[in-house]
């Protein structure tokens, strides 16, 4: 089993947002643990509207290594794509439930809509790519009239999804 904890002293970065910086967690996913800006939690807001957010809100964000650029296409870059999709629908579900049978609200994004899985009423969609370069400072690049991640040693190899929760660090870190 993995926890966060293990990571935290020796993944701290200069970020001053960012508590715990990738980490790999499993099969090839990463995780990192976030402190939301100012500029990012009114976009937030509008994701989960009726929710008392305020500055402990976590993000966090998530890259799977994909084993192709996903920039590509073709029936297997989509196939790659749903192995990604459902495997981050599990990890969200269960560290969600899990942060909610402690006592806090949690929810996951799903990936293809940009809606929150949790949470009720909520039709304001969430970017991905735009989250990740905010909280991450990740690279994107242009293709046609799409935006596209760039992991800083995966390129366009990567798929990020990202949950949501107001529990305390230490309590994340635990997980």
């Amino acid at each position: 089993d993995f926890s966060l904890l293990t990571f935290m002293a020796q993944r701290k970065t200069k970020q001053s947002n960012v508590v715990v910086g990738p980490c790999p967690i499993k099969n090839g996913t990463e995780v990192s643990v976030c402190r939301c800006p100012k500029q990012f939690l009114r976009e937030i807001r509008h994701i989960f509207p009726g929710l008392d957010i305020d500055e402990s809100l976590l993000a966090l964000p998530t890259a799977q290594h994909s084993v192709m650029d996903l920039v590509n296409v073709g029936d297997d870059v989509e196939s790659e794509k749903d192995r990604c999709l459902i495997q981050f629908m599990e990890l969200g579900k269960s560290l969600c439930l899990e942060i909610q049978a402690r006592g806090h609200w949690a929810d996951y994004i799903d990936p293809c809509s940009g809606l929150p899985m949790m949470t009720p009423d909520c039709n304001k969609v969430y970017s991905e790519v735009d989250g990740m370069q905010m909280l991450l400072q990740y690279q994107v690049m242009n293709a046609g009239p799409c935006k596209v991640l760039l992991h800083p040693r995966w390129g366009g190899a990567v798929y990020p999804a990202t949950m949501f929760t107001n529990a305390p660090e230490d309590v994340v870190l635990e997980l």
